[in-house]
């Protein structure tokens, strides 16, 4: 997760920053702000991950960043404001390729929810300390922070239903209770040492996350149909 999240926060921040006319090294001096700003949030995730976010200090990670502190305050207030944005970036990378897989096991709802699901587990065991840091440190450090949280779980949402075109896409209740379950899951996960395999737990989850596939319409047919 490190490396992707340094690729797309670099990228982003990189293709965002206007033009400047001073430049060193063919850098202009916004760009090269950001370019220290990506390096600090790949260092963070690398800390939080070895040591923990309540562990980790100001110099941890600007040595991992290989940046002194002063640039630390160049681009964030704090060490939560760092949090938040290096929650962020892995948490939509991982997004990403959570909604390309969907994309690219074709039309039925069933095979996209198993895709998705498979993808995301893969990139929790890929990581497990950023995973950790990420699914279970970052809940009750501050309100900021569980904002941050709850504003990516609702973005989540709303795009697992966009890509599952399903019915739920205008239900945000349904939504949050699918992906807060799966996460659990998840966390349950990995407390148990990514046991049982991989594949086990997509299918389990696979199970809840069903109901973000099915058409509430399609659910009561169906119920209407057994009382017949």
């Amino acid at each position: 997760m490190a490396s992707l999240c340094q690729n797309v926060a670099m990228n982003q921040e990189l293709s965002n920053t206007p033009a400047l006319t001073r430049s060193y090294r063919g850098q202009s001096q916004e760009q090269r702000r950001a370019e220290r700003r990506s390096r600090l949030m790949a260092g963070a995730i690398a800390v939080y991950g070895e040591r923990g976010y309540h562990q980790a200090t100001v110099k941890a990670v600007c040595e991992s960043a290989g940046l002194t502190e002063r640039y630390f305050y160049e681009s964030f207030a704090n060490s939560e404001a760092l949090l938040i944005d290096s929650y962020n970036a892995v948490t939509y990378s991982v997004l990403g390729e959570i909604l390309r897989a969907g994309e690219a096991a074709g039309r039925g709802q069933v095979a996209r929810a198993r895709a998705m699901l498979h993808a995301y587990f893969a990139a929790l065991q890929r990581e497990p300390q950023s995973a950790r840091v990420f699914l279970v440190e970052i809940r009750g450090v501050s309100r900021a922070v569980d904002q941050a949280f709850d504003a990516s779980l609702r973005a989540i949402g709303r795009e697992v239903a966009r890509v599952l075109a399903s019915d739920a896409a205008d239900d945000e209740l349904l939504q949050a209770g699918v992906i807060g379950g799966v996460i659990h899951i998840a966390m349950r996960w990995i407390e148990d040492g990514y046991q049982p395999p991989i594949e086990r737990a997509v299918e389990t989850a696979l199970r809840l996350g069903t109901a973000l596939a099915t058409s509430p319409r399609a659910r009561t047919r169906r119920a209407a149909t057994q009382v017949v």
